[in-house]
């Protein structure tokens, strides 16, 4: 049974976390939540997000569900009213919602509407929910966000141009930010996962080609969800008090700067 690392500077705070209803982003709350942490799970799948509330609170966790699309920043607004409204100012802001319908392809190939869509659903949505609750957070002079890119942004590989060119803009937005709030006492950073074992991998992904991707990787495994809640709660809490504008790889060292 997994054991959480419990960071006592967490536990009270109130968190947000976008691509909640599943994958990385549910497993993030479910680490947040055994810190003490007051969780307001984002995501579009209304039988998802139950699902991941009723877990939470089941456990005694205080958490409930906002339905948004983080690509309408009216709906970011609206979920920004609710949750103060509900929880009270947010400390920790996950930027964790992606998705879009690009496919690997070359460049000459890739449609329009894939490209538009890879940009409009990680790197816009990034933006408008950054936006959506940076002025609160800059009126308070603190808080904690990270954004979630992908090695796909930080080296060329088999994944789509317009999914790498999306992540590679969530890296560099999360630099830009970085330094622009500083002053606030506000430290954003981002986590880039490589391969991981979601419950979708899993589904889809058949044992063999699981097994070919792994031993790409020098710890010889495909990541899991906890492996990046760990780093992105790290990455919220004081322990990384003097970090910000950093992307952390969660790679299992395929990608080595």
């Amino acid at each position: 049974m997994l054991r959480y690392p419990i960071y006592p500077d967490l536990a009270g705070k109130v968190a947000f976390v976008t691509g909640g209803s599943g994958g990385i982003g549910a497993e993030t709350c479910r680490w947040l939540a055994a810190n003490g942490v007051r969780i307001a799970v984002g995501g579009r799948d209304t039988a998802a997000l139950a699902r991941v509330i009723n877990e939470l609170t089941q456990d005694g966790a205080e958490a409930f569900a906002v339905e948004a699309d983080c690509t309408d920043a009216a709906a970011l607004d609206r979920a920004r009213i609710a949750i103060t409204a509900r929880l009270g100012a947010i400390d920790i802001l996950m930027a964790f919602a992606g998705g879009g319908t690009a496919r690997p392809a070359p460049v000459h190939e890739t449609r329009e509407e894939d490209w538009r869509s890879a940009l409009d659903h990680n790197l816009t949505a990034t933006f408008l929910t950054l936006k959506a609750f940076l002025p609160a957070m800059r009126e308070r002079r603190s808080g904690a966000i990270v954004t979630m890119a992908s090695t796909a942004g930080r080296a060329a590989s088999a994944a789509s141009s317009a999914y790498a060119s999306a992540k590679a803009g969530v890296i560099m937005l999360t630099r830009h930010l970085a330094q622009e709030v500083g002053p606030f006492t506000i430290r954003v950073n981002c986590v880039s996962p490589s391969a991981i074992l979601t419950e979708r991998t899993a589904r889809h992904m058949p044992e063999a080609q699981r097994a070919t991707i792994a031993a790409l990787h020098p710890l010889n495994r495909l990541g899991t969800p906890a492996d990046v809640a760990g780093a992105a709660l790290f990455l919220a809490s004081d322990s990384a008090a003097w970090i910000t504008g950093a992307t952390l790889d969660i790679a299992g060292g395929r990608l080595m700067h």
